[in-house]
C-alpha cells in the first residue's frame, strides 16, 4: 500500500507540475511578446525578441531543437525577461536542419558560425543550454572572434554514459512516433531505476504529449544524440579564447560535480555557479540561470572566480 501511494503521489505531483507550466503560459499571454520567427539560409531557424542594443544567441537543449510558437513561446519569452530587460535582442536557434551524416557537433557550431558572420558580424553573449552547450564550447574555441562571452549552462567535457542511453532511447522512440514510450523514457530524467517501470508506462502517454508537435527531423534526432554519446572535448576546452560562465546542478546526472570540475579545470577563463541540490531539469527550468547570466555580464569578476548557491 505505501508503495500504491507513493506512486499516486508522484502522479499528482506530475499533473501538479504541468499545471503549473499552463498556469505559467497563460499568465504571460498578455504580457509576452510574440516572436519574429524565420530562417536563415544554412538552415538554422529561429524566434527572437526583442529591440535592444546588444545580441544574446540561445542555443536550445536536445536532443531536437524547435522554434518555440503558442504557449511554448510564451514561456520563453518570460524566461528571457531578464535578458530583454537588461537591453539585449535575444535570438534563440535551433539546429541546422536536415543535417548530413557525420555531421559533428564542431560542424554544428560552424553552422552558428556561418550565421553569426553573415547576419550579426559578431554577438555579445553566447549562452548554450545543455546540448546547445556542447556547440558552445567549439563556438567559444573555434570562433571566439565572433562572440565576446559565453555561457555553458549545464555543460560538461562529456556526459555521462547513463544520460545518453536515455537520450538515445528518448530520440528514437520520437524519430519513430513513438510517442508513449517517448515519454516513458522521456521520465527517466525524474523517475530512474527499474522500481518505477510500471510507473513510467502508466505515465508515458501523458508526457509523450509534450513531444506531439515537434518538428525535428527524424534523422536530427538521431543524429544529435549520436553525436552527445561520442561527445568528449577534452582537446578542444583549453583553446576557448573567451570569458566563460559555467553553471552546474548539484545533483545532474548528465554532468556530475566531477565532470564539471573537470570541465572547470580545462577552461582558460572560467567562472562556476553551482546550484547545490537541484537536478538538471529542475535547473534548466529555474529562473535563476538567467538572472545569474546577467549578473556576471554586469559584475567583474577574478579570473576563474567560483561560488555555490544553496
Amino acid at each position: 500500500m505505501e508503495r500504491k501511494l507513493s506512486r499516486i503521489g508522484i502522479g499528482l505531483l506530475a499533473a501538479a507540475a504541468l499545471g503549473v507550466a499552463v498556469l505559467g503560459w497563460r499568465r504571460s499571454r498578455k504580457e509576452s511578446p510574440e516572436p519574429r520567427i524565420g530562417r536563415f539560409a544554412n538552415g538554422v531557424e529561429y524566434a527572437s525578441w526583442g529591440e535592444g542594443p546588444r545580441t544574446l544567441l540561445w542555443l536550445q537543449g536536445g536532443p531536437g531543437s524547435d522554434v518555440p510558437r503558442g504557449g511554448s513561446a510564451r514561456l520563453a519569452a518570460s524566461r528571457f525577461q531578464a535578458f530583454l530587460d537588461d537591453g539585449y535582442t535575444v535570438w534563440s536557434f535551433t539546429r541546422r536542419r536536415n543535417m548530413p551524416a557525420g555531421h559533428t557537433v564542431a560542424d554544428m557550431a560552424g553552422d552558428v558560425a556561418e550565421v553569426i558572420r553573415e547576419e550579426f558580424g559578431r554577438v555579445d553573449v553566447v549562452v548554450g543550454l545543455s546540448f546547445g552547450s556542447l556547440i558552445a564550447q567549439y563556438l567559444a574555441a573555434e570562433h571566439a572572434d565572433l562572440v565576446e562571452r559565453v555561457v555553458l549552462a549545464l555543460s560538461g567535457v562529456r556526459a555521462t554514459p547513463e544520460v545518453t542511453d536515455i537520450d538515445l532511447r528518448w530520440a528514437e522512440a520520437r524519430a519513430t512516433g513513438r510517442l508513449d514510450e517517448a515519454g516513458a523514457v522521456f521520465l527517466e530524467y525524474f523517475l530512474p531505476g527499474g522500481r518505477w517501470d510500471r510507473v513510467r508506462r502508466r505515465l508515458g502517454p501523458w508526457a509523450g504529449r509534450m513531444f506531439a508537435d515537434e518538428e525535428t527531423p527524424a534523422g536530427d534526432l538521431r543524429l544529435e544524440a549520436r553525436v552527445e554519446a561520442a561527445f568528449d572535448s577534452r582537446d578542444v576546452l583549453p583553446r576557448i579564447g573567451v570569458p566563460v560562465l559555467l553553471l552546474a546542478a548539484g545533483k545532474d546526472r548528465a554532468f556530475t560535480p566531477e565532470i564539471v570540475a573537470e570541465t572547470e579545470a580545462l577552461i582558460p577563463d572560467c567562472t562556476v555557479v553551482r546550484y547545490e541540490g537541484k537536478g538538471h531539469v529542475g535547473a534548466a527550468m529555474s529562473g535563476r540561470v538567467p538572472a545569474d547570466v546577467v549578473a556576471w555580464l554586469h559584475a567583474p569578476v577574478p579570473r576563474g572566480a567560483s561560488r555555490v548557491d544553496a
